[in-house]
């Protein structure tokens, strides 16, 4: 069955793109990647995803795209067939990309009128093997949502584009994986937003590094350091000069794809942090608000 299999980038509105240059790129710790198009591209250096984050200049701060993976330019067809057929608005068929990194692929609206990209064929990007206490992102972890109907998005997730439920926290937070990792989405209630997005980190110890370069950058942790129980990855979380929150995560859990059955845990703060020795908590980070331009493409 044609679906989705990994999480590609996100890319973003800024009002303050020389900020947040400077938060991805000197205080972050991902790599730029050359353009010519007048946009920022950057990439996570331990992986050979050609990118993660783009950035335009804007006059508000929004979510413009998250892109995700597809096996192969048929499985893309099949799943803009599965797009369409479920009601969602397609932006542009499939076609050949002129995004840095190229390939092939077609964008939509999710039912709440965030803009998705699915696509195969992008050209690979240098990475290397991270060492120990470099505390630098590896490649994006995992991206969390708000939706007004929480259950019809995660029903749009399984149903149309493939991914499966690993957990539930209560009736209000569902974890979706589309591969071996634990999560790749994770869907909440709230305004259609973005909630987070995370970048796993090599190791515990590469977290607190990662962690302790943001604090000599002053930029302190807004939640965190702590352990989740869904997943039973480490955390912290960091907000960006534009209002966006960004987390370093490791050791999320490693799952059989196919046969996993969901737990559904009982919130509790001992559920949210294991740990439970963090600074901050949810809400201590920005309060979810609508994302601007819902159901307005952007091309870039």
């Amino acid at each position: 069955m044609s679906r989705v299999t990994e999480i590609r980038y996100i890319g973003y509105g800024v009002t303050d793109i020389e900020a947040e240059r400077r938060y991805y790129g000197e205080v972050f710790g991902l790599d730029p990647v050359p353009s010519d198009d007048g946009l920022a591209w950057f990439k996570a250096p331990g992986h050979g995803e050609h990118h993660v984050v783009r950035l335009r200049q804007s006059d508000e701060n929004r979510v413009d795209v998250i892109a995700l993976a597809a096996e192969s330019r048929a499985d893309v067809d099949a799943l803009c067939g599965k797009v369409a057929a479920a009601g969602a608005k397609i932006v542009h068929e499939p076609r050949d990309l002129t995004t840095p990194g190229g390939g092939y692929g077609f964008r939509f609206f999710s039912p709440d009128g965030l803009q998705f990209e699915i696509s195969s064929d992008v050209e690979t990007g240098p990475k290397r093997e991270l060492a120990r206490w470099e505390g630098l992102p590896v490649k994006i972890s995992h991206i969390v949502l708000h939706s007004p109907d929480h259950p019809a998005l995660v029903k749009f997730f399984t149903d149309v584009l493939g991914f499966k439920i690993s957990d539930w926290l209560g009736d209000f937070m569902c974890f979706l994986r589309c591969n071996s990792a634990h999560h790749r989405i994770a869907i909440l209630p709230g305004p259609p937003c973005l909630n987070h997005v995370a970048y796993d980190m090599l190791s515990v110890d590469d977290m607190m590094r990662g962690a302790h370069r943001l604090k000599l950058k002053n930029v302190d942790i807004g939640w965190g350091p702590g352990r989740h129980t869904a997943g039973n990855n480490t955390f912290s979380y960091f907000v960006t000069p534009n209002g966006f929150v960004t987390e370093y995560t490791s050791e999320l859990e490693e799952v059989d794809f196919e046969a996993r059955e969901p737990t559904v845990y009982t919130p509790a703060p001992m559920v949210m942090d294991q740990w439970g020795i963090g600074t901050g908590g949810p809400q201590t980070l920005p309060h979810p608000t609508p994302n601007p331009g819902l159901f307005v493409a952007v091309e870039a």
